[in-house]
């Protein structure tokens, strides 16, 4: 006696997804159910997030679940990640060659904002996601040298530029343009150009996310950035102290009015860890972030210790994730972009690509 499709269905819907905590048989994420006479099934399952390390983990318990199954004896189970866009701001058009805008913001400079950027991409890349960065901070340009990357974009038309690369992460930043020690004296109008056209003349090549690693504050840039970047969300990071967490609360408030929905709250050097004793000690604070996070119904996604390794490795153009990928910190940055591309997964998709283009034409 074969298995029926609804008795593996049954089975299949107790294996728990465990990052959303549902099934993939009623989130539909199981498709293609096939059982043969003999015995033999197959399935596919398509995620909408990257979890390539996770998936080994998924396949042994679906297969598992399977088999459990009276009369079943082959089991093949497909899984695939397949990232889509996501809704944006209203009136604002999607970027060509980017699925999802994910902007990492903080109220005030210091608070390790480009660390977590940076961190926060490659752990996207590491899973399986096509990423890109765009250092959007014009005074201050970090990602080239958090990244390891030195040259000048090249062009091939005039008008376009090719993103620079390293560890599988397409970047655009106005430090490839300009000398390094070189001040940049621009006035708002002026900055907020240069940065759309980095934005907008970069070839980005087919990304699931562009990581926006956005400068600090909440002026004419940001407030600029905030309305004309198709943005999926955006990321708060803070320190524990009291003023951080002032000027974090006006990034929230300056994204909430645009319209961008905030995925979620990180705290950066929220402990210390003397590498001599042993002994833990807050010194920014304690529980700033989380609290927070609790005030303003957000996700709070995860602490980040104030650890020499995280400076020392971003400084030597090799950030955590890359520089020890099985560490505990790195796990944590990648536990943080697990959560981030999952908010992005359970988001109302967009549609603007499917609708016709109306054209009104005067013929005579």
């Amino acid at each position: 006696m074969s298995a029926s499709q609804d008795q593996l269905l049954q089975a299949l819907s107790g294996v728990i997804d465990p990052n959303t905590g549902k099934d993939f048989v009623s989130t539909k994420a199981l498709k293609n159910l096939q059982v043969s006479e003999g015995g033999d099934v197959s399935f596919d399952v398509e995620l909408g997030y990257p979890a390539k390390s996770q998936i080994p983990a998924l396949r042994t318990a679906l297969v598992a679940a399977a088999k459990g199954v009276a009369g079943v004896k082959n089991v093949s189970a497909h899984i695939t990640s397949r990232i889509t866009a996501h809704a944006v701001q209203r009136g604002v058009q999607l970027l060509p060659g980017v699925k999802n805008i994910v902007a990492v913001a903080s109220g005030k400079g210091g608070v390790g904002k480009s660390t977590m950027a940076v961190n926060l991409a490659l752990a996207l890349a590491a899973e399986g996601a096509s990423v890109g960065v765009l250092d959007a901070d014009i005074y201050g340009p970090s990602q080239p040298m958090m990244l390891g990357i030195e040259g000048r974009p090249e062009s091939a038309d005039g008008k376009t530029m090719e993103p620079l690369e390293n560890y599988g992460v397409q970047v655009m930043s106005i430090g490839f343009l300009v000398a390094a020690d070189e001040a940049m004296i621009w006035r708002g109008p002026m900055a907020t150009q240069a940065l759309e056209q980095l934005l907008r003349q970069t070839n980005w090549k087919d990304l699931d996310y562009l990581v926006v690693d956005m400068p600090p504050g909440t002026g004419d840039i940001q407030l600029t950035l905030s309305q004309r970047v198709p943005m999926t969300g955006a990321v708060i990071v803070t320190t524990p102290q009291d003023i951080a967490l002032l000027d974090a609360r006006k990034g929230i408030k300056m994204f909430e009015k645009v319209g961008v929905p905030i995925l979620g709250i990180v705290e950066n050097m929220a402990v210390h860890v003397c590498s001599n004793c042993g002994k833990a000690e807050h010194i920014f604070g304690e529980g700033g972030g989380q609290r927070m996070a609790t005030e303003y119904g957000m996700d709070y996604l995860g602490a980040l210790p104030l650890d020499i390794r995280i400076r020392m490795q971003a400084d030597g153009g090799k950030p955590t994730v890359v520089a020890e990928p099985d560490g505990e910190i790195a796990g944590i940055y990648k536990a943080v972009a697990r959560q981030v591309a999952i908010k992005i997964a359970a988001k109302s998709k967009d549609f603007s690509a499917k609708f016709p283009s109306i054209k009104i034409s005067k013929e005579t």
